[in-house]
């Protein structure tokens, strides 16, 4: 039970968020629910499927009530099955998909050679796609896993950085590490570096390769140009997987366009290439994260439809200052001739 409802009930309260026709009372191992009837079914099914997950063997949290609420309301599957997939057990700790959208970006990892995984910070894109590779390295799918993203830098001019080559751009790929040390025995992951079965290099580096049985991630893809972004896909080889992973709402290049906005139209509709998109629902962090997400997609959607009026009143105002030049013109070329 106190697996179930959390530490000082707080799952009990997201249960009660999901369903507020519902009071739910809690004596000993006994749940009592009460209130208007179909909503009360709801939530004892929701119950339920908790119970399953937590049969299993798997912690809970807000984002899984929350994410199973939304699975049986939408009567996409049982709770149990969709979220109970571990990927990963690293540590004491069971690394496996936590909503509906990380689910099928998972199962697409499975099912396709090249995963673009794009949405907003928080979703998991490279979480599990460090976990997927690290899974398939394991399982000896895989002879090596690669690691890379572009150094390019968040906003802010850092300088010249002091130090080796290596020193300069380890900032750029400490994320990498962190996701590595997590899901790997740390006394482990220098060994596979200097072994070369592990590699993380800056984007730069891929030029001229050609990638052989190896589980390929690109971190950070929104920051790549059209042409890196070219260059990186034409270095897969036989026996390779790809993820590449972006949030298209931040881009941090100075100038020009995407490479990861591009890719979306050029290879959308091949076979083996599948684009996950993952949104707001499926953010893992603070719940204010969600809400972030959201209030600045709102935001760019009203500047997007303001920026539109104002190029269609530009383009009206256009027009009509052309339709009046037109007779001007017409009646001075007649003044000329006479």
């Amino acid at each position: 039970m106190v697996r179930l409802l959390g530490a000082q009930d707080r799952l009990l309260g997201t249960i009660e968020t999901q369903y507020p026709d519902v009071s739910l009372h809690v004596r000993g191992n006994q749940i009592t629910l009460s209130g208007e009837p179909t909503q009360v079914q709801a939530a004892r099914v929701l119950i339920e499927e908790l119970i399953e997950l937590v049969k299993n063997g798997q912690d809970l949290d807000p984002i899984e009530v929350r994410s199973s609420a939304r699975i049986l309301d939408d009567a996409s599957g049982r709770p149990s099955e969709l979220l109970g997939q571990a990927i990963l057990t690293s540590r004491g700790k069971t690394i496996r998909p936590k909503t509906l959208g990380q689910k099928e970006y998972v199962d697409a990892v499975d099912e396709n050679t090249i995963v673009f995984g794009i949405g907003p910070a928080g979703t998991g894109k490279t979480y599990l796609a460090m976990a997927k590779a690290v899974q398939a390295l394991q399982r000896k799918e895989v002879e090596r896993i690669i690691l890379t993203r572009p150094a390019v830098e968040a906003g802010e001019r850092l300088g010249f950085l002091p130090g080796t080559l290596t020193d300069k751009i380890d900032p750029y790929l400490r994320p990498l590490y962190d996701a590595l040390n997590e899901m790997m025995d740390p006394e482990l992951v220098p060994k596979l570096l200097a072994a070369g079965t592990v590699e993380v290099a800056p984007l730069a580096y891929m030029r001229g390769r050609t990638l052989n049985n190896a589980f390929i991630v690109l971190d950070e893809a929104q920051n790549t140009t059209p042409e890196q972004m070219k260059m990186f896909l034409t270095r897969l080889g036989f026996g390779s997987k790809m993820i590449v992973t972006g949030d298209v709402t931040q881009i941090d290049l100075p100038v020009g366009a995407s490479g990861l906005r591009l890719v979306t139209r050029v290879l959308d509709g091949i076979d083996d290439i599948h684009f996950a998109r993952l949104t707001s629902d499926d953010v893992v962090r603070h719940s204010l994260v969600a809400r972030i997400v959201d209030a600045y997609s709102e935001y760019d959607q009203v500047k997007q439809a303001e920026r539109f009026e104002r190029n269609q009143a530009q383009e009206f105002a256009n027009r009509a200052e052309r339709r009046g030049a037109a007779p001007r013109d017409r009646a001075q070329r007649r003044g000329k001739s006479s």
